[in-house]
């Protein structure tokens, strides 16, 4: 099929995409000396005889085919402009293909197999996008010398260094390569953009230190001896702790080993904090998992609860780590014996775990490639072989007596030999400017000698002021580039990104986790009972009012600001100290938010649940990119934050919301290889902090956008999804429906951008047909295009007025899917 657009004098575009097509057709062949566009996406092609015969060519679409050689007859299409071939399985790309399209000036090869590129790949002189994610790619030398380059991807390849020479290119503006195991620049350097690696070359010495940092976590259930074995570790030798002592929140120490840094980090066990970990749990780390092997049943239920849980969770959040298995109250079991027969049980189902995961991903790509339209699931193909690339490393278990100084040595002989290995850890080694080490080691003396205050809240200007007179190079960009890297390898924290906090740097991280642990804890009911007469008078709030704040908390998750504000202060008063003025700003007042509310609404903890200001009643409609203006001055004084994740039932959701009804709009998100702990009221809260009215309960939530009523819900059917409704009898036209789309497209806009926090996630997005009893559903093929398409919403499902299912019934498209606009408008 082909169409003209505009008058008859406009360029030709040849349209066959997705027509299963092993061979270029003959039609087009014929007209070939006519088309100026084609697309042929989605199709099963190997080859592209005769293109060549399509001489005025300028773009090209090839994305989504069976290419595993690159094309090579595409040299002869000396006009093209534009070429897409991504989500191939292309491996190598010949010499002298490149320096034919003289005119190329767009390229997408994401998502293939490329190891090399090709020396003579920076002949493509005009060339100005170029995205190579998702490929094997070791070396981008070859792109030095393409001086129009504008923007670069190269995200999610197995790049350990960047040429510096690539990044004098003036003309270079955008530049991704999240994913890579680089050293040079660290990664955590790269995350900040183009501008902090040229910053970072400009650096740069010529003899520039190499520096070992690993980040090492220590996670297990509750009392497995976790903070017994990184203080002993620290210590290099056994420490007892107290049971009462247990970890609240998280413990930061530092340890230096054979010229290697570790940064110790102990997680609490408690279900109660894992809702903050998600903030400090960074990938490519290494796990110290603890086990209580006395309290450990060789039993399913024991092995879920003490390890299951622990390894799951790593899968998906950093399914690219080390994970050091250690038993631990070795010395309270009965024989030798038992110890190993736990140790053998453990590492047989840890690794019975690992190869179902990996089997259930094979046998999923397995069954969508062999599907009749298969390039229709190239998106969810690629998804999984991503996944499948992923070894989380699990090292046998090592039994410990944290009584015996041998036991010590062994474990911290153990961890050594890991971090060591560059094929375990490649970017171990960084390659740093020697003032970035400087810096670090100048913020902690000040902190040492008190130039700092204790707490380590201080300005980017303060803390500028005092580093100048130890270094008199250093100036304000300089620091801020050496702050980010610091922030993301956890030695400072600085959230730039919250406009009230933008210039507060909170470098001493242990003082941020004990604010944390003031409200979110295991045994906050206990600490609110703990509240005196006085505190209460210094808020000018009633004792009654102490049993609401407990009673609310119990029953709707709610916790009262005053009791917020009283908590904090009284561990800042106690532990730390602050003036009042530095106290108003961490707990805020009955005028102004403080930081710590505002650190957890950004880390999606808890958020408001109540505005005092009316809502414009001029605004009926909630627009993303307009301001919403209040009906009066907006005056901060929200009653109370909710938490939704210690919510226990829906019964308010299901009043508001009532019966479902199978016309409602309707959408399931489905989740590889299950949803994460947490991720449903993370994601209920950045959404319900657009809208309102809003109701949340355990694993639903409702709200409201005009007159229109939308639900997500959790669901653990076969397989784990959310749902997304919007109630039908609210949508009377097909601009009421289109309306509706674009709110649940805003919601999946939240979502999907949330997943990104978990690296061994894969999505796949259904609808569910709408006849009774039907299984049938619909596939959304192409809805992350949906989401990153702003300018047009476009979905790709055609112009088609209705869609059938498999068993023959049909629906409006518009009750399906997102329609596709008309060309006209």
């Amino acid at each position: 099929m082909s169409h003209i657009n505009g008058n008859q004098n406009a360029k030709k575009e040849e349209d066959f995409a997705g027509k299963k097509l092993k061979t270029l057709p003959s039609e087009l062949l014929q007209r070939g000396g006519e088309a100026v566009k084609v697309d042929l996406q989605r199709n099963r092609l190997k080859q592209i005889t005769g293109i060549t015969q399509l001489k005025n060519l300028t773009e090209l679409n090839l994305c989504r085919n069976e290419f595993t050689d690159f094309p090579v007859d595409i040299r002869g299409l000396r006009q093209l402009e534009k070429l897409y071939i991504n989500q191939n399985n292309i491996k190598t790309i010949p010499e002298n293909v490149f320096p034919s399209l003289e005119k190329l000036k767009f390229l997408k090869l994401s998502t293939n197999r490329l190891e090399n590129l090709p020396q003579d790949m920076n002949r493509c002189q005009y060339l100005n996008y170029l995205n190579l994610s998702n490929n094997c790619l070791k070396n981008l030398d070859p792109l030095v010398g393409l001086k129009h380059l504008k923007e670069l991807y190269v995200e999610r390849n197995q790049l350990a260094e960047l040429p510096d020479l690539l990044f004098q290119n003036s003309s270079l503006n955008l530049f991704k390569a999240n994913g890579n195991p680089l050293r040079k620049p660290p990664q955590e350097v790269c995350a900040g953009g183009l501008k902090d690696i040229q910053s970072y070359f400009s650096m740069l010495e010529a003899n520039a230190p190499n520096v070992c940092t690993v980040k090492t976590m220590f996670l297990g259930s509750s009392m497995a001896g976790k903070s017994t074995l990184c203080r002993s570790l620290k210590q290099g030798g056994p420490v007892s702790v107290d049971k009462d002592d247990r970890t609240v929140g998280i413990e930061i120490s530092k340890v230096d080993s054979e010229g290697v840094r570790f940064f110790f980090w102990d997680f609490a066990g408690q279900e109660e904090y894992y809702i903050t970990h998600h903030v400090f749990i960074t990938a490519q780390a290494f796990v110290i998992f603890a086990i209580d092997l006395f309290s450990y049943k060789m039993d399913a239920q024991s092995f879920k609860d003490k390890v299951g849980f622990w390894i799951k969770n790593l899968q998906l959040k950093i399914p690219d780590s080390v994970v050091l298995l250690v038993g631990t109250h070795v010395d309270q079991c009965s024989t030798e014996n038992e110890v190993n027969k736990k140790k053998k049980h453990i590492e047989e189902q840890v690794k019975e775990m690992l190869e179902t995961h990996i089997a259930n991903l094979e046998q999923r790509r397995k069954n969508l490639q062999e599907m009749e339209d298969r390039s229709s699931y190239r998106d969810q193909i690629d998804q999984i072989e991503r996944l499948t690339e992923y070894k989380l490393k699990v090292v046998d278990l090592v039994p410990i007596d944290c009584t015996k100084q041998a036991d010590i040595d062994k474990l911290f002989t153990c961890i050594k030999k890991e971090v060591l290995n560059k094929d375990t850890f490649p970017s171990i080694e960084q390659t740093l400017p020697r003032c970035y080490y400087e810096v670090e080691k100048d913020i902690q003396e000040l902190l040492k000698n008190g130039d700092i205050a204790e707490h380590g809240i201080v300005s980017q200007s303060t803390l500028l002021y005092l580093l100048k007179n130890r270094q008199d190079t250093l100036d304000n960009n300089k620091l801020q580039l050496i702050l980010q890297y610091l922030h993301r390898i956890g030695i400072i924290m600085w959230y730039k990104e919250i406009p009230e906090l933008a210039d507060s740097l909170f470098v001493n991280p242990s003082f941020l986790i004990s604010l944390f642990k003031t409200i979110v804890r295991h045994d906050l009911v206990q600490e609110l009972n703990k509240i005196s007469d006085a505190q209460l008078r210094f808020e000018n709030a009633l004792k009654k009012q102490k049993k609401t704040w407990i009673s609310d908390y119990k029953d709707r998750a709610s916790l009262s600001n005053v009791a917020i504000r009283i908590l904090v202060r009284t561990e800042l008063k106690e532990n730390h100290d602050l003036t009042d003025e530095e106290l108003i700003e961490v707990v805020g007042s009955k005028k102004k938010e403080g930081s710590l509310l505002s650190l957890l609404k950004h880390f999606n903890v808890c958020l408001s649940t109540k505005h005092n200001s009316p809502l414009n009643p001029n605004a009926t409609e909630f627009c993303p990119k307009k301001s919403w203006v209040p009906s009066s001055p907006l005056v901060y004084e929200p009653d109370a934050c909710l938490f939704p994740i210690y919510l226990t039932n829906n019964e308010l959701v299901e009043q508001k919301w009532g019966s479902d009804n199978t016309e409602d709009l309707n959408i399931h998100v489905y989740f590889l290889p299950e949803i994460p702990y947490g991720f449903f009221h993370r994601l209920a809260i950045r959404t319900c902090s657009l809208y309102s009215p809003y109701w949340i309960g355990k694993d639903q939530c409702m709200l409201c956008c005009g007159d229109r009523r939308f639900l997500l819900r959790e669901r653990f059917d076969e397989d784990p999804f959310i749902e997304i409704r919007c109630k039908e009898s609210e949508l009377e036209t097909s601009e009421d429906i289109q309306k509706a789309w674009g709110v649940i497209r805003e919601i999946m806009i939240r979502l999907n951008t949330l997943t990104e926090q978990w690296q061994g996630l894969c999505l796949t997005v259904h609808t569910p047909c709408k006849a009774s009893g039907c299984d049938a559903y619909f596939t959304w093929n192409d809805w992350q295009e949906w989401l990153e398409d702003t300018r047009t919403n476009k979905f790709n499902v055609g112009q088609e007025e209705k869609q059938t299912c498999r068993n023959g019934h049909q629906r409006r498209t518009e009750l399906l899917f997102p329609r596709t606009p008309d060309a006209s408008t």
